[in-house]
């Protein structure tokens, strides 16, 4: 039977011949992921199932990312219980603070997660995962738990919606454009409990960050994961740090049937694809930036899971050059990990941002989910780099927030209000662009 390449990942992991969509199949899974907030209750649901080990040491990573460095005693509890938990049970992939950073871009670092893979994360950005062309998606941390104890889980197959990419991307445009102008069409539940695969030519012309910013965001429009079919760019990147970090070159690579099934096929011609911004207070919410009302910002958030990779930060200070944030706003800059703020260092990106008045942070989702390190206030305007606007998602819930691409945040920063790239600078972006 013809078939996706997450009905055949899924199939695989079921130890089946072929799944269809809509079956409840039990997989074996190959990396389960927590962090300081899951983590905790994950472990306190293990021990209640009443086993004496963890299924495999080796298949659990814990990564402290939320609430670190911990902002007050209760998140500091959080921490230690997870701890403990690591320590008790002797788990190899924990990540300290300061050794990790925020674990959907850190695990691909790491090369934890690979094509063909079964990833369950008790997050719901771990549909991530999916651009390296594994089937990745969120549970809670109950799930979790079970996991911890069985190394498996049941779920029901998705449908898959097809998204077909042709042409090339344009100036300013990155993967994060691309996501908020399918979600901008389809709506925020338009893939229900689907999979999104991003395919076709013009996915060739995206770098591997621009390809996990677009998987990141799957869960912003429904969908229960988002994967991208493995190819040359795919294959280089996995090898690469599997090489680097000392793992055996070993996974599989499925891509789908050309007379597969899918729910819903949706034609993207990048040519025409501008930089795009999503209004208060949805990511559906998009439109071009050209085409935003000019509103004065107060705060510009350069961070979390979607937008914080070298690349973002290479694109970000390709924009600022050698100007300053504009006095009426306060930038605040968080590399994704502690291998990325590093090579930013390195590179001067950094102390680029420090000298332009920038507020430069340890790697930690902060100011995202409204935790710390960049809540905003009441009625204040917000330019963010992450994945999510809701209400009172970054803090009050009178402030509004937008999400863009690291080019347009920092186009923000310097204007004080929102405005096109182009305003800012003229200098070519896409050599900053690792995908070519």
């Amino acid at each position: 039977m013809p078939s996706t390449i997450t009905e055949k990942i899924l199939a695989r992991a079921a130890g089946r011949d072929e799944v269809s969509a809509g079956e409840i199949v039990t997989c074996k899974v190959d990396l389960a992921m927590a962090n300081d907030v899951t983590a905790p209750s994950a472990a306190d649901a293990f021990r209640r199932m009443g086993v004496p080990d963890v299924w495999d040491k080796h298949k659990i990573a814990l990564v402290a990312s939320h609430f670190v460095p911990a902002k007050d005693i209760a998140t500091a509890k959080l921490m230690t219980r997870m701890r403990q938990f690591a320590n008790e049970y002797d788990i190899e992939h924990f990540f300290e603070v300061g050794r990790g950073g925020i674990e959907h871009i850190l695990l691909p670092e790491e090369a934890l997660t690979l094509p063909g893979q079964v990833v369950i994360g008790a997050d719901s950005h771990s549909c991530t995962y999916g651009a390296l062309g594994c089937f990745s998606t969120g549970v809670g941390s109950t799930d979790l738990g079970a996991v911890f104890a069985t190394g498996e889980i049941w779920l029901k197959v998705p449908e898959t919606m097809k998204i077909v990419y042709t042409g090339a991307p344009g100036e300013w445009v990155m993967g994060k454009d691309l996501i908020l102008s399918v979600i901008g069409r389809i709506g925020d539940d338009g893939a229900s409990y689907m999979a999104m695969e991003h395919t076709g030519e013009g996915i060739g012309h995206l770098s591997m960050d621009s390809r996990l910013t677009l998987t990141n965001m799957a869960i912003e429009a429904g969908a229960k994961s988002g994967i991208v079919p493995p190819d040359a760019t795919t294959l280089d990147y996995v090898r690469t740090r599997q090489e680097i970090m000392g793992r055996p070159n070993d996974f599989e690579v499925f891509h789908s049937d050309e007379d597969a099934h899918f729910d819903k096929v949706i034609e993207v011609d990048l040519n025409t694809v501008e930089p795009m911004i999503a209004q208060p207070s949805l990511p559906s919410l998009s439109i071009p930036v050209s085409t935003v009302e000019r509103r004065k910002v107060d705060q510009v958030f350069l961070g979390s899971c979607t937008n914080a990779r070298i690349e973002d930060l290479r694109m970000a200070a390709h924009v600022l050059g050698d100007r300053s944030i504009a006095p009426t706003v306060r930038l605040t800059v968080i590399p994704a990990t502690q291998r990325v703020w590093k090579q930013a260092n390195e590179e001067g990106l950094l102390d680029l941002f420090a000298s332009a008045g920038a507020s430069v942070s340890t790697p930690t989702c902060g100011a995202c989910l409204g935790a710390h390190m960049g809540v905003v206030g009441p009625g204040e305007v917000c330019v963010s780099t992450s994945n999510r606007n809701y209400v009172g998602r970054m803090g009050d819930p009178t402030a509004q927030v937008y999400l863009a691409n690291p080019a347009v945040a920092m186009a923000a920063a310097v204007a004080g209000e929102i405005v096109h790239p182009d305003e800012i600078t003229s200098a070519p972006a896409q050599a900053v662009l690792t995908g070519g």
